[in-house]
């Protein structure tokens, strides 16, 4: 698989570059990056079996359609995976994994008061990237990213259309999370941790619930 057009074209669904339901031409794609269809395909497989894109016979590739029902389903099963990953975690967590959770944790505090989400799902992901390589498990890794890839997209149109205090809302979430997180690291207490790291992807959603999609969540506790 050519990894560098996979990464762009993820890039590109993830941060709604290509919107949710857009139709892609192959042949388009394939003029753009230089390449034959069969090196593309090979691609587009990867993302179908991702559930990021549909290949439709004789139409195109669609970019997947934000399904809330599917992607409450995913929530779901993210809630149970980041108990176990912080708990993992939490068990390995060495001096060199407190000095990268300080520098994202300054990385936070220097974000501005005007919305940068790119800052802010750079952060997101150097947390779920951090969490991950201190729990050390590659199959979890793999799960993870693949599930979390599905629920960010949600998170990131809906921080597209946030406005001022929506964004300080979020920020400020992020920040009391970091700060919390490590001071329960320092007590070394890898279940609390896992159920704090569950509690705080629950609070995620319930902010995108309250102010956007007029969903329960209560289930999920």
């Amino acid at each position: 698989m050519n990894i560098d057009i996979y990464m762009q074209l993820h890039h590109r669904i993830l941060f709604i570059e290509y919107e949710p339901g857009r139709i892609l031409k192959e042949q388009a794609l394939a003029d753009e990056f230089g390449v034959s269809r069969t090196p593309l395909r090979t691609v587009l497989f990867r993302l179908e079996w991702e559930h990021l894109v549909k290949i439709l016979p004789r139409t195109g590739i669609q970019v997947t359609e934000l399904e809330l029902n599917r992607i409450m389903n995913v929530y779901q099963a993210r809630l149970e995976l980041e108990e176990v990953v912080g708990r993992l975690a939490a068990e390995r967590f060495s001096p060199s994994h407190f000095n990268k959770l300080d520098a994202i944790r300054q990385a936070c505090d220097r974000l501005p008061h005007e919305k940068d989400t790119q800052a802010l799902a750079d952060i997101d992901f150097s947390i779920k990237a951090l969490f991950l390589e201190a729990a050390g498990n590659p199959f979890l890794k793999e799960t993870s990213d693949r599930l979390y890839a599905l629920t960010f997209r949600l998170w990131y149109y809906n921080m597209l259309k946030m406005n001022a205090e929506d964004w300080n809302i979020e920020v400020a979430a992020v920040k009391k999370e970091l700060v919390e997180t490590s001071a329960l690291l320092v007590e070394n207490n890898p279940r609390e941790i896992g159920l704090a790291r569950k509690r705080y992807l629950l609070d995620h959603l319930e902010r995108i619930r309250s102010k956007f999609l007029g969903l329960s969540v209560s289930s999920f506790s």
